[in-house]
């Protein structure tokens, strides 16, 4: 099979497309014919080898996946071949025409759902799920701002957040990204670009502050977040790329919290109940991924370069 392969470390031209053989799956693994893959920040930092994290070379880069089973283990119960499907994780990475992952890591994918948004559902929706419910413990009525609504993690916790009746501040950069985020359901939107940007989301509070931040860039907002919350209110770190500087008595002052996260300490049962939540959306309705690119498995370069661009809008995907 093709596959996506990073020898060494480095830029995203470190990743070629090799031939390699097909994975043969084990007791509870399920080998998956893979049609679209997604494409995630977290990706291109493990590449690199920066923000903490690292890699044994060589390696396939990917989580998300959305395919067809073509073959599962003996233990297997949960699936048979021919179903469709997408994941939240994989053993052999998602950038290869197939992938093998737990049966665990494993979803039925919705008829409604094509195999790219099936690709969007597994780390984007996954981690909006966990940060809004899980970390930050969002309820109804709540104001929520969400740094980078129009990206792929941003748009997920957008549609959550405005299904459970919060009151989404969502930021963009771009008038298309705006717009994108208007139309599923943010109360209020702006610019990040605009230095009064955190003024405006103040005052739309009506000086209560905001009760809950999702931050996808806290090296960049972290310092300015803390100082409009509200009495109690929570920052949940996403995303960073590089250190911040902050001041404590904004936090002290409001009993308020920073809580960081990764989708790597969710235990099992809690990701049964963020997959069962994301279907019940999906079903609904309420939850729709949105492709922003579809590229050839070959431009994985081009996408490595384009997710960490300032100009998000929806999911890049991968296709073989």
């Amino acid at each position: 099979m093709k596959a996506i392969r990073v020898n060494t470390t480095g830029a995203p031209e470190v990743m070629h497309i090799e031939e390699i053989p097909d994975p043969v799956p084990e007791r509870e693994q399920v080998l998956i014919k893979v049609y679209a893959a997604g494409v995630n920040p977290v990706e291109t930092y493990i590449r690199a080898g920066g923000q903490g994290y690292s890699a044994a070379v060589p390696y396939t880069p990917g989580m998300d996946a959305a395919g067809v089973v073509e073959s599962v283990g003996a233990d297997v119960t949960k699936f048979k071949p021919g179903d469709r499907v997408y994941t939240a994780g994989t053993l052999t990475g998602s950038y290869a025409e197939k992938t093998l992952c737990l049966q665990s890591r494993v979803f039925h994918l919705p008829d409604q759902l094509t195999f790219s948004q099936g690709a969007a559902l597994g780390v984007p929706y996954s981690t909006a799920y966990r940060a809004l419910f899980h970390r930050a413990q969002a309820r109804t009525g709540e104001f929520v701002m969400i740094h980078g609504a129009s990206g792929g993690v941003g748009l997920a916790a957008l549609q959550l957040a405005a299904a459970a009746g919060m009151k989404v501040i969502a930021t963009a950069g771009t008038h298309r990204g705006k717009a994108l985020v208007e139309k599923y359901g943010a109360a209020l939107v702006i610019d990040h670009n605009d230095p009064d940007h955190f003024t405006q989301a103040l005052e739309f509070t009506g000086g209560k502050g905001v009760d809950v931040i999702l931050e996808m860039l806290a090296n960049v907002n972290l310092g300015n977040d803390i100082q409009i919350l509200a009495k109690h209110g929570r920052v949940v770190v996403i995303g960073s790329r590089g250190n911040v500087e902050i001041t404590p008595r904004f936090l002290m002052g409001k009993d308020a919290d920073i809580r960081g996260m990764t989708l790597m300490n969710v235990l099992p049962d809690e990701m049964d109940e963020i997959q069962q939540g994301i279907a019940e959306g999906v079903i609904k309705g309420s939850l729709s991924p949105v492709i922003g690119l579809e590229l050839p498995l070959e431009k994985a370069p081009e996408a490595h370069h384009l997710v960490i661009e300032e100009k998000a809008y929806g999911k890049i995907i991968l296709t073989t």
